[in-house]
């Protein structure tokens, strides 16, 4: 869906005068355009909230598109997960084309913090922030604008890209002990050497026990780490903790509810594993928030989650000031939110191992050029913006209605 520029900019807005843009910056937002699309997924995969990938099945991604008067263009992507998320498919196109778009058509598109303050605006942030699902796709897509009108990747545009690497890690899910040797073997063949293990799928025992499997099957040395998606109680995830430490685990992500703070609070107290945030962590506010309070070990970085590279790049920031870890995730993006990530990652130089998983579920046909993954290693894009070429027509090719009504 396309949403046209009905004004030369929203109201009340005190915009600069084209004369404090850059000489290079490209004039103001004419239009937003939502595509969602149906990828092809080449794997199952499951959290303790449900399933994200059906092998077989199209996985629903949804692609935005904006651009300025001048013709520059920039691309974004959202990823629709209700197992993870409150935010649907259908949601983030109407939420994109009906409140964020509008807000932001006629504002300089390099202004990204009078974007930011616009989607404020035009959905409430509530408890930490609105929509960051539907807002990331429309940031990312203002950053990937101004990295190609200004000829440099992204790195290069804010000034900041610590490494040309990262390390990606294996995901293991949904699998019984007995099935766990061979996800482990698949991953290594493939070249991977480290490995995150999705857990809260089969009590404490049994997901002891996927945990346990895969560190006999890895490699010695391979960096393990778990994921419980909130799955746990404190209680629970205490015990859980004192099982998962004499296995060798390098973190325990998102064990509690995200808004459990005193429970994250305690738990992070008594864990033997570090204590790693996930869902927690929606708003830089919220870190600020766990760090006051001395209850986070490890912040994750995840783009969507954030709320887009503008507020993600706030936080990891802040994470680095406060001396918090800092460690990647994703969300099961396609190869935009893939390269938006690894430019994250590079500013602020996270060198452990990453859960950028897109790759090992879905396809990404839609891109002409794009990241490089090579033996369980992904280089950080050296072309201009985040680095994926995209083809509209093959965009459009794969793109549905959503918003269709059901029975």
């Amino acid at each position: 869906m396309s949403v046209p520029n009905p004004r030369p900019g929203p109201p009340g807005d005190a915009l600069p005068p084209a004369s404090a843009a850059p000489l290079w910056a490209p004039a103001r937002i004419e239009r937003v355009e939502t595509f969602a699309v149906a990828l092809p997924a080449v794997r199952s995969f499951g959290i303790s909230g449900g399933p994200v990938t059906v092998a077989g099945t199209p996985a629903i991604r949804v692609l935005v598109k904006v651009t300025a008067a001048d013709g520059a263009q920039g691309w974004g992507e959202a990823t629709p997960l209700p197992s993870w998320t409150d935010e649907t498919a259908e949601s983030i196109v109407t939420t994109i084309d009906r409140y964020l778009a509008p807000a932001v058509l006629g504002l300089p598109a390099w202004h990204l913090d009078a974007a930011d303050r616009a989607f404020d605006r035009a959905v409430s942030r509530g408890f930490t922030i609105g929509a960051p699902l539907a807002r990331s796709a429309v940031d990312m897509a203002l950053n990937d604008l101004l990295g190609r009108a200004a000829g440099v990747p992204l790195g290069v545009l804010w000034g900041r890209r610590r490494c040309e690497t990262a390390e990606l890690g294996w995901i293991v899910s949904g699998r019984a002990p007995a099935e766990v040797a061979d996800s482990v073997a698949e991953g290594l063949a493939l070249g991977y050497r480290a490995f995150k293990v999705k857990i809260g799928l089969y009590g404490e025992e049994g997901d002891e026990a996927v945990v346990a499997a895969v560190r006999e099957h890895a490699p010695p040395a391979a960096p393990i780490w778990v994921d419980a998606n909130q799955a746990y109680t404190a209680q629970s995830a205490l015990r859980m903790a004192r099982r998962l430490d004499g296995i060798g685990i390098s973190a325990f992500e998102q064990p509690l509810p995200a808004n459990d703070i005193v429970g994250l609070r305690r738990l992070r107290e008594h864990s033997p594993v570090p204590v790693a945030l996930d869902e927690s962590l929606r708003h830089p506010s919220d870190l600020a928030t766990f760090v006051r309070l001395d209850a986070v070990d490890v912040a994750i970085a995840k783009v969507q989650r954030s709320g887009g590279l503008t507020l993600s790049r706030r936080l990891c920031s802040l994470a680095q000031e406060c001396g918090v870890r800092l460690m990647g995730s994703g969300l099961t993006d396609s190869d935009l939110g893939l390269a938006a990530s690894l430019h994250l990652f590079a500013a602020y130089g996270i060198d452990t191992p990453v859960d950028l998983n897109g790759r090992q579920f879905i396809e990404s046909p839609y891109a002409v050029e794009t990241v490089r993954v090579e033996g369980g290693k992904a280089y950080v894009p050296d072309t201009p913006g985040l680095g994926v070429v995209v083809n509209e027509t093959v965009v459009r090719r794969l793109s549905v209605d959503v918003l269709e009504r059901r029975v």
